[in-house]
């Protein structure tokens, strides 16, 4: 490996592929366990240890009182070097093992708290819809693996381009499928109902997942196989359609929700909508540039949320909060820039990533274009909503909650500091070509995106004058929405105000379009009820009673020539008189048959 390395840095190339054993072999495919260290591995490299050492770090703080410290820690380790192991593989089949390891983890941290019965479903429930986007996964692979007859990125991408022309149905199907494991993964429409009840498990875990590991892993796998999903744009139609669909969607869900854990999480599924209409647009550098926006200010905001259940007494209610940051003056200060950050207002990370990918569906299609921005608008809304009920107005808590409260230690402070810096800054990685500038992400990504950008073709660039426009109508939408939610939520007084029922579509979006009690509906009650005919009639009737006869038989006939064996000499001699003349009657009668 050491002697990898140094050809890697004596060397011109971008990329490193280090085989550590020979996996297997079955027929002519072989699989290695084999690292590929490139350019789009690293920065997810970074992502992944970056933000992961932070939420270690706030860990310390959160959790160090629980019972089951040491365990915790060993999963959140555990989840960080699945994940790594996701990203650095160098076949589709490691890439697997790590896919595999992180909904394992996520199952394990979800419902760490398993004494809690509501959490222990939640956890089921993210396991059990992502082996449902799993097994698209699987098929998508299975169908490469037949088609090219090998699963190494490396050998992959080049022999697809030399089998297949643009739009063909086999890798059409190998793309929708893998997708569909994406779906689940990275929680877009219909798989997303996980994501949100995950929010059972530990705030920094919330934030591991939602930035630094797992649901980024849809987006990853998209993005290393770029070069397939080129040659099949209908599939790349489905996504970008899918995307905005998933980016609007959760958007209006989560300005009716007051769980302040809530609303990130409808957040997320929104944010990872945008990237996924980046990459059905062909954007693929613009999605991982958002990526890693994404990354730092939800990081931030879920630990800053993390801070603020933490002073709370674990309430999670905005409506019994308000009037926080007098008290919480470093987590408001920090969570203030994570809002600004996701809102889209520059100059702050959240605009330039966000921009870019509006700027490319304007390119592509303007519904899509119309869709993206009306679902900003909503972002922008309700996560200054979130911000005036936490910490604007009276505080609408208990006395018992108002002595309490308290800034967070400084292992919690230290990460939303760092993090709201990145936050702030991490535009500079992909500032707009408009003003002058040079993408550092883009070159950066160059190398490994090159084979997809040739199957691409010339990509077509919008002139200064719209880009500017485009720029503007969207500084303003976000503008809208915090101006709305300030003239709505910024002078509440009341706990009742905040919890009162809403009425109208506000109602349909408090209740979440009825999704998960449409799916109890469809699917839950249904395969319980099938499960409970499987159980009451055909085992315990059929299998159970063929197992049963089984062992009856040869009982029945032990108790039917029990009787025989009596132990008396004139039974046995008058039992063999009467079979000799049977016997003798047999011979006589037999003949004349």
């Amino acid at each position: 490996t050491a002697m990898a390395w140094n050809q890697l840095s004596s060397s011109s190339s971008s990329s490193l592929s280090v085989t550590s054993l020979e996996w297997f072999q079955i027929g002519s495919l072989r699989v290695d366990f084999e690292l590929l260290i490139d350019p789009k591995s690293v920065l997810w490299m970074l992502i992944i240890t970056g933000v992961g050492s932070l939420i270690h770090l706030y860990s310390i703080g959160y959790m160090g009182h629980d019972a089951r410290y040491a365990q915790y820690m060993a999963y959140l380790n555990l989840f960080v070097a699945f994940m790594l192991i996701l990203v650095m593989g160098g076949n589709y089949l490691l890439m697997f093992i790590g896919w595999e390891g992180v909904g394992l983890c996520s199952y394990l941290l979800i419902g760490f708290w398993f004494k809690n019965m509501e959490y222990s479903k939640a956890a089921r429930k993210a396991f059990v819809m992502n082996r449902i986007g799993d097994l698209g996964l699987l098929i998508g692979l299975f169908i490469l693996v037949q088609q090219l007859g090998t699963l190494r990125y490396t050998e992959v991408f080049p022999a697809a381009i030399e089998r297949f022309g643009k739009g063909d149905a086999i890798i059409t199907l190998a793309t929708f499928c893998l997708f569909i494991g994406a779906m689940g993964k990275s929680a877009q429409i219909p798989l997303y109902t996980w994501l949100p009840d995950a929010m059972a498990g530990p705030t920094p875990v919330s934030a591991l997942i939602h930035a630094a590991t797992m649901v980024p892993a849809g987006i990853y796998m998209v993005v290393r196989s770029n070069v397939l999903f080129l040659l099949a744009p209908q599939t790349l139609e489905f996504i970008a359609i899918i995307g905005a669909a998933t980016a609007l969607f959760a958007a209006t869900i989560g300005v009716a929700q007051n769980d302040i854990k809530k609303v990130l999480a409808y957040s997320t599924v929104s944010q990872l909508g945008y990237m996924f209409l980046a990459l059905g647009v062909g954007a693929f550098s613009s999605s991982v540039f958002h990526v890693a926006t994404h990354a730092f200010f939800k990081a931030l905001l879920f630990l800053g949320a993390g801070s603020v259940i933490h002073a709370m007494s674990n309430e999670q209610n905005m409506a019994f909060m308000g009037g926080l940051r007098g008290k919480l003056p470093i987590t408001f200060i920090t969570m203030l820039v994570g809002t600004i950050a996701i809102a889209g207002i520059p100059p702050f990370s959240g605009f330039f990533s966000k921009d870019e990918i509006l700027a490319h569906a304007f390119e592509h299609n303007i519904v899509l274009w119309a869709v993206g921005l009306i679902a900003a608008g909503f972002t922008s809304f309700y996560m200054f909503r979130l911000l005036f009920l936490t910490f604007f107005g009276e505080f609408r808590g208990t006395e018992d909650q108002r002595h309490h409260l308290h800034e967070s230690p400084a292992t919690m402070t230290i990460p939303l500091i760092v993090l709201a810096i990145l936050a702030a800054v991490g535009g500079m990685m992909s500032l707009p070509e408009v003003f002058g500038f040079e993408s550092a992400l883009g070159a950066w990504l160059k190398p490994v995106l090159a084979p997809g950008l040739e199957l691409a073709g010339e990509a077509h660039h919008l002139d200064h004058n719209t880009e500017y426009l485009l720029m503007s109508v969207s500084v303003a939408v976000a503008l809208a929405g915090a101006g709305i939610a300030s003239a709505l939520y910024l002078k509440r007084k009341t706990a009742e105000e905040v919890n009162k029922a809403p009425q109208g579509i506000f109602s349909l979006w408090a209740n979440k379009y009825y999704v998960d009690e449409a799916y109890d509906v469809l699917f839950v009650k249904p395969t319980l009820a099938a499960s409970k005919f499987i159980h009451d009639f055909v085992e315990r009737w059929v299998i159970d009673g063929a197992v049963r006869l089984i062992g009856r038989a040869p009982w029945a006939t032990g108790q039917g020539i029990k009787f025989s064996q009596t132990g008396t000499i004139a039974f046995y001699v008058a039992a063999m008189v009467v079979g000799v003349i049977l016997l003798f009657t047999y011979q006589l009668i037999l003949p004349t048959l």
